[in-house]
């Protein structure tokens, strides 16, 4: 029992590890995508400036990639201070803002990014190992953007830029490539975003699989457990369809315990249950009814056919050699077969089943009891 709990636990660590490691984007990869993708735009951004003399700005974005360079450096190794990656990087943004509004002047459009670090702050700062204080560190981070954004605003009515950068053409072209570059920025991550949760509910989904199997098979067998078992006899009897239970029970499995050892008794059950279940396939249900007794649900058939079927299980089982560290064991198995009559209870058509199971046990063993 406990090793079947334990392969059902690591099948759960599986997924997890799978969905959650190998296809979910890493803090690592998302501080790229973002550093990655401001850095470039300040390179452009370095052209730009160079070539229309606007030196203050040309000389700020200088600085601005050599601080995204030790951002990238703060990622790799064992330093991944994402936090302190994403404050820097707020804090460029803003700066920034304010250098292009006073140098060349608000109409360029630079203050966009700042609008667009609000919902990026919440997803990363959401998204990060933070133990606590996420939704408080992304909200004070988006009321300092809000706070900065018209402070540049105010800021543009009190003079003229630095740089006089009298070009309708270039405030047109550096206004909407900045706007496309912040759309660019909120389309990337509300992508990354869809993408997680969606990731998110499969991965809850084959959880929720693992742990109704968990809650419905028995760990061991990987049979039916007698939960199930309750609920395909209900199901069966309310569709008023003719079906038959057999009751099994492993001959002489305690003296296979005392001399061979539980593991041993753990190989003959699986073996067991893997011969039931392979004769029975898709006509019913086979469960572990408890201990070393099996349960079987056959619906729809006849006499004949149910007694087919477990004399070829008993039959099966008979000529099976159950071997374990080089021990080989032959066992035996003793059913019981009833059908279920419209008059009475489901659990006396058991209590029958497993009578004739018994009077198996009396006359010999390795029979089946119709």
């Amino acid at each position: 029992m406990k090793n079947g709990k334990i392969r059902l636990q690591k099948a759960v660590n599986n997924i997890n590890k799978v969905l959650g490691g190998k296809m979910q984007m890493t803090s690592r990869q998302k501080f790229h995508a973002l550093i990655g993708s401001i850095a470039s735009v300040h390179v452009l951004l370095l052209v730009v400036f160079y070539v229309f003399h606007a030196t203050p700005m040309f000389i700020f974005n200088i600085f601005s990639v050599i601080t995204y360079a030790f951002c990238f450096w703060l990622m790799h190794g064992e330093r991944e201070h994402y936090l302190a990656i994403y404050f820097i990087t707020e804090i460029e943004v803003i700066l920034h803002t304010f250098a292009a509004s006073i140098c060349i002047g608000w109409q360029f459009g630079f203050a966009q990014y700042i609008i667009a670090m609000v919902p990026v702050g919440f997803y990363i700062c959401y998204t990060l190992e933070l133990r606590r204080y996420k939704f408080t560190i992304a909200t004070i981070s988006a009321v300092i953007s809000a706070v900065a954004f018209l402070f540049c605003k105010f800021l543009s009515f009190l003079g003229e830029p630095v740089v006089v950068m009298d070009n309708i053409v270039l405030e047109i072209v550096l206004y909407v490539f900045n706007a496309l570059c912040t759309f660019s920025f909120l389309i990337l991550f509300s992508l990354i975003f869809i993408f997680e949760i969606k990731l998110s509910s499969n991965q809850l989904k084959h959880q929720n699989a693992i742990l109704e199997k968990l809650a419905s098979t028995d760990p061991l067998t990987g049979l039916y457990n007698r939960r199930s078992m309750d609920i395909f006899l209900s199901q069966a009897v309310e569709t008023d369809s003719n079906f038959a239970v057999i009751m099994c029970d492993i001959d002489d499995f305690k003296k296979v315990n005392d001399t061979y050892g539980h593991d041993f008794g753990d190989v003959v059950l699986k073996g067991i249950a893997n011969i039931t279940t392979e004769q029975v396939k898709e006509q019913g249900y086979v469960c572990r009814w408890g201990g070393e007794e099996i349960l079987i649900l056959l619906n729809n058939v006849s006499e004949e056919n149910s007694f087919r079927i477990a004399e070829n299980i008993r039959r099966n089982v008979s000529n099976r050699v159950f071997d374990l560290n080089e021990t080989w064991v032959r066992c035996s198995l003793t059913l019981g077969i009833a059908f279920h009559h419209s008059d009475e209870a489901v659990e006396e058509t058991i209590t029958r089943a497993d009578y004739k199971l018994y009077r198996g046990k009396k006359s010999g063993k390795n029979v089946v009891i119709m």
